[in-house]
């Protein structure tokens, strides 16, 4: 086993520092009106012209931050630099706080709504940079972002946190997080995504409110997100925690089970660590049922009328990859490393663009490679592969 992790630790070493990495370095920096460009189309088209969206820019604080943080390249605090101060000086709202949406390619405030999942990934790129870099403003910026959460989004009286509001933090008609999502006022995508960055922020600032709504997330997702019965994560929510729609999506239980994992784990409370561990391996063991015999993980399913998304994004094995070797390393489940190592090789078949660089958006269920989604854009970002391969260069 000593073998297989060294080979596969190489390998994504080589993938993130030759791959990944540098496709962003190269083509992604916009020269002209700062930050990075908004789109490289599936036909590696750059679109300077596109919108520049707030998660592109957190997702490429935090991956640079933490590339800079573990290998130590110039070029990549060049490039978490940057991010950190477009995200301050152009997405950070100085009259009332928290991030824009989206930012026209020039730099404008587009559109200016309050959607907490991006303000998460902002915690979460700042958190990261003054982990890399111990810089104050870094940490003040996340702190303001964390405060603004707390203040708005947070529902004081049923729990959780709301999704979305305007830019003045008021209530707003349309809350969904993408056209493909549910408009609904509490979904598990957002909590899991504040859930990360609090659990990030809280390595570097002791705070002992973040600490307590550390803890609390954890218990939404185990009290009110998680199916008992099934062990999928219920995607989402009324007001009052009723769930709506059934959909299992494979990725998000893969990439919750290590996250959950991982916030128990620095929350360092024996008693909350002993209660999730065998929630967190159901909840894998769930996910499974979405992995298929060649290695990959599919989309999603919907239970309600049995309709299956089979394409294999890129974002889901990356996280697939994780989360079970999450399982190997905490629980020495070996059957965990050998699915780690199918999806992996599945990976490398099919998903990453050895002529271009990067990964594709997805292998389509046919077996085609999947052109029509972006290469680079709004939500395709370094983030998820670029931490796979990172989470395994430092977890061994």
């Amino acid at each position: 086993m000593k073998t297989k992790i060294t080979h596969l630790k190489a390998e994504v070493t080589e993938v993130l520092t030759t791959n990944i990495l540098p496709y962003w370095i190269n083509k992604m920096v916009d020269t002209t009106y700062g930050g990075f460009y908004g789109r490289i189309d599936g036909t590696e088209v750059c679109r300077p012209e596109a919108e520049k969206g707030a998660i592109l820019h957190a997702r490429m604080l935090w991956t640079f931050s933490a590339a800079y943080r573990l290998l130590k390249k110039e070029e990549y605090l060049d490039m978490a630099t940057r991010a950190k101060r477009y995200m301050i000086d152009s997405f950070y709202d100085k009259t009332y706080g928290g991030i824009y949406w989206s930012l026209t390619h020039q730099g404008d405030p587009l559109d200016t709504k309050k959607q907490i999942y991006a303000i998460g990934f902002a915690i979460y790129g700042l958190s990261e940079y003054y982990r890399a870099t111990a810089d104050a403003e870094a940490l003040t910026y996340a702190i303001h972002l964390f405060e603004s959460i707390e203040t708005h989004s947070f529902d004081k009286i049923k729990n959780g946190y709301c999704e979305a509001l305007t830019r003045e933090w008021g209530e707003i008609a349309d809350m969904r997080l993408s056209e493909k999502d549910a408009n609904e006022r509490k979904t598990m995508n957002t909590h899991l995504h504040i859930l990360e960055p609090y659990t990030n922020l809280y390595r570097v600032w002791k705070d002992e409110r973040l600490k307590n709504q550390l803890r609390n997330l954890i218990f939404l997702f185990t009290d009110k997100i998680l199916n008992k019965e099934t062990h999928h994560l219920e995607l989402f929510f009324d007001d009052d925690w009723n769930s709506k729609y059934s959909i299992v999506s494979y990725g998000h239980d893969i990439e919750a089970s290590w996250l959950i994992h991982e916030a128990a784990l620095e929350l360092k409370d024996p008693a909350v660590l002993q209660y999730v561990e065998p929630l967190v391996q159901k909840i894998a063991e769930a996910a499974t049922e979405g992995f298929t015999p060649e290695g990959g993980m599919i989309y999603e399913r919907n239970l309600t009328n049995g309709h299956v998304d089979a394409d294999r994004h890129w974002w889901v094995q990356a996280e697939t990859v994780v989360g079970y070797i999450n399982l190997y390393q905490h629980f020495a489940d070996e059957a965990s490393l050998d699915k780690a190592l199918a999806c992996w090789e599945f990976t490398k078949s099919h998903l990453i663009d050895r002529v271009n660089g990067e990964w594709f958006w997805s292998l389509r269920a046919d077996g085609t490679i999947n052109h029509t989604d972006d290469k680079a854009g709004f939500w395709k970002c370094p983030y998820h592969n670029g931490r796979m391969c990172m989470e395994i260069m430092e977890r061994f």
